[in-house]
């Protein structure tokens, strides 16, 4: 299960390591494509598939469908680690999500996001929830 958090860096290269903690869930082998709300989204094969399945079964005669689909795929790559655990992460793909550095990778149980750290600031800032509308939520889900 892909929870928590990890802040790291890039190297100039673009070279992504990818956080211990999410290994083991993503694979050697995974797919990154631009997210949504100014960040990546990293899925194992496993998950690739199961997403890329349930897209392709949305129509594609509702042309905003039809457009999310062309640019969520055209912009998936399929990364492999290397012996230290880096995967480079194609220059569009960083120049969509802003990384040039500092970055948040965000489990997201069947995803991970990866997020520059001043855009992942700024969420963390804007997500603040009324604790009683919080509660609620978590309410809805569990009780």
């Amino acid at each position: 299960m892909l929870i928590g958090s990890a802040n790291h860096s890039i190297d100039a290269k673009g070279r992504y390591i990818v956080p211990a903690k999410f290994r083991a869930d993503l694979g050697d082998r995974f797919v990154v494509t631009q997210g949504v709300g100014g960040c990546l989204f990293a899925f194992s094969l496993e998950q690739w598939d199961m997403v890329s399945r349930r897209l392709a079964e949305l129509p594609a005669s509702d042309r905003n469908t039809l457009n999310f689909k062309r640019r969520f795929f055209s912009r998936a790559f399929e990364l492999e680690l290397d012996s230290q655990s880096r995967a480079v992460l194609p220059p569009l793909l960083r120049e969509l999500a802003h990384i040039d550095k500092d970055v948040v990778s965000v489990g997201m149980v069947s995803r991970i996001e990866i997020w520059s750290k001043d855009r992942w600031d700024a969420v963390e800032q804007d997500q603040e929830l009324p604790e009683d509308e919080g509660t609620s939520i978590l309410a809805g889900l569990v009780l």
